[in-house]
């Protein structure tokens, strides 16, 4: 191979095997197989190695990501994942489901004559290999200090924490109210694109570290913040996310037929009722199912749902494509597996019969005017330009909120207009002595990265603030 041949070939990053969509869009199997041996360590090779690199500036935890790609590069795997687990103790989640394209490869220098380096399919890489083919041994823990710390929640905010500071020496304890850990990672997120027994073995990875998990254990209802204090915690961490359920509020809105992503994706994912009737839990299940909004949670919920059998899955978003919040990759693969896209489209109504069931939904077509508060251009309906869509499901996907379960038995905690908690964004200080809170309680709903790096920052906080005082 010519000089000139091989850098051409190394602006294409190795491409990650994958399920082909006309199989997968009828399973719940993961949809990318895998890096091999080989395949790793050629993606590892094209890393530059930089003096100064961007991409850990683009990682919200701050992962050496030059050093553990270079020891993949060498073939020393272990040393790559305990690389990795010194900065993030999520790889194979956060390797899964991260939107690396907007954070470490979006400022990869390779991306600049080509594609960046896979970091993410790199970051997947040494867990899953870990997983397969490691010691077990654990990271180094420092001597306990005998003070205990409770964290409320067990999503990525909440297990970033309980992970930093059991490796600081504290004893922690993580409250969750389902009856399985992982907060949004096992009930918001379907088992094709993060299979649940990943999330299941990095909580157990916590769990061997010394993290207690409890479940069914409603912070706010069976035991307050101050009850914590009072058993012998010293600090609480709130990562509990913001799941409440956003609705349009148009006419025909209660009509059966149109459920929330929340409860949606909660059915499938955690209750298993894909697997229905093998589980007890049933999911409504349509042939001609719309979701509203464009979100990597729309995507998540119209791939659900061709999966359960529907005949046609309609994504309906009143923005352009270039709005779409989702990540390229969702969205490219929601598109090859059939999934129709109605953009610049608003619902205005939904339609029924006589037993109250949903039939179809009215909507109008849109056009893009000036930027709104977010930065992107306002939809503005077109005049005469209604339309009929039929449909016997909708699911809801256009955000959600704050639930107040926790906060309304906390007076004393300052909250903002939208019901989220209020915190310092360096620290994860709340208004509250002793009390830290981060991810999508404090800023809205986010990535699964960014909740983890304020779990970082309240991580430390709480170090400080135990070791020399608020």
């Amino acid at each position: 191979m010519t000089e000139k041949a091989a850098k051409k070939e190394r602006a294409s990053r190795v491409a990650m095997p994958e399920q082909k969509p006309e199989i997968r869009k009828r399973n719940f199997e993961e949809v990318p197989t895998g890096y091999t041996v080989a395949m790793a360590q050629e993606e590892a090779a094209r890393c530059l190695q930089c003096k100064k690199p961007g991409c850990v500036d683009g990682c919200p935890v701050s992962v050496d990501i030059p050093g553990f790609i270079d020891l993949i590069n060498q073939g020393d795997f272990t040393g790559a994942i305990r690389h990795v687990w010194s900065k993030n103790a999520l790889p194979a989640v956060c390797g899964r489901v991260c939107p690396q394209e907007i954070q470490c490869e979006g400022k990869c220098i390779v991306g600049k004559r080509g594609e960046p380096v896979a970091i993410g399919n790199l970051e997947r890489f040494v867990a899953d290999w870990e997983r397969e083919n490691g010691t077990g041994a654990l990271p180094p823990r420092a001597a306990s200090t005998g003070k205990k710390v409770a964290v409320v929640g067990s999503g990525p905010s909440g297990l970033t924490v309980a992970g930093d500071l059991i490796q600081k020496g504290y004893e922690v304890t993580v409250l969750e109210a389902f009856h399985k850990p992982g907060g949004v990672l096992v009930y918001g997120i379907p088992e094709f694109r993060l299979p649940k027994a990943i999330v299941a073995q990095e909580i157990n990875f916590l769990e061997r570290q010394g993290v207690k998990v409890e479940v069914n254990a409603v912070v706010g209802r069976t035991v307050s913040l101050d009850e914590l204090f009072e058993e012998g915690y010293e600090a609480v961490y709130l990562g509990v996310g913001a799941g409440l359920p956003r609705f349009m509020n148009l006419p025909g809105e209660n009509l059966i037929g149109i459920l929330s992503a929340n409860e949606y994706l909660t059915r499938a994912n955690l209750m298993k009722a894909y697997r229905y009737p093998d589980v007890d839990t049933p999911i409504p299940r349509g042939k001609n199912v719309v979701v509203l909004g464009a979100g990597n949670v729309a995507m998540d919920s119209a791939r659900t749902a061709m999966r359960l059998g529907a005949d046609s899955v309609k994504i309906v978003y009143r923005r352009s494509r270039d709005e779409m919040p989702a990540r390229a990759a969702e969205i490219h693969h929601a598109e090859e597996e059939g999934i129709e896209f109605f953009l610049l489209t608003n619902p205005t109504r939904f339609k029924g019969d006589e037993k109250g069931r949903l039939t179809g939904m009215e909507c109008l077509k849109m056009e893009l005017g000036e930027p709104d508060d977010s930065g992107r251009r306002r939809p503005i309906a077109i005049k005469g330009s209604e339309f009929h869509m039929d449909t016997d499901l909708v699911i809801v996907a256009v955000g959600s909120g704050a639930n107040p379960l926790l906060t309304q038995s906390t007076p004393d905690m300052q909250l903002n207009k939208w019901g989220y908690i209020v915190a310092d964004p360096e620290t994860g200080k709340t208004t509250k002595k002793g009390v830290w809170a981060g991810g999508d309680i404090v800023t809205g709903a986010a990535t699964v990265i960014l909740a983890m790096g304020a779990g970082r920052k309240a991580a430390d906080s709480i170090h400080q603030y135990l070791t020399w005082g608020w």
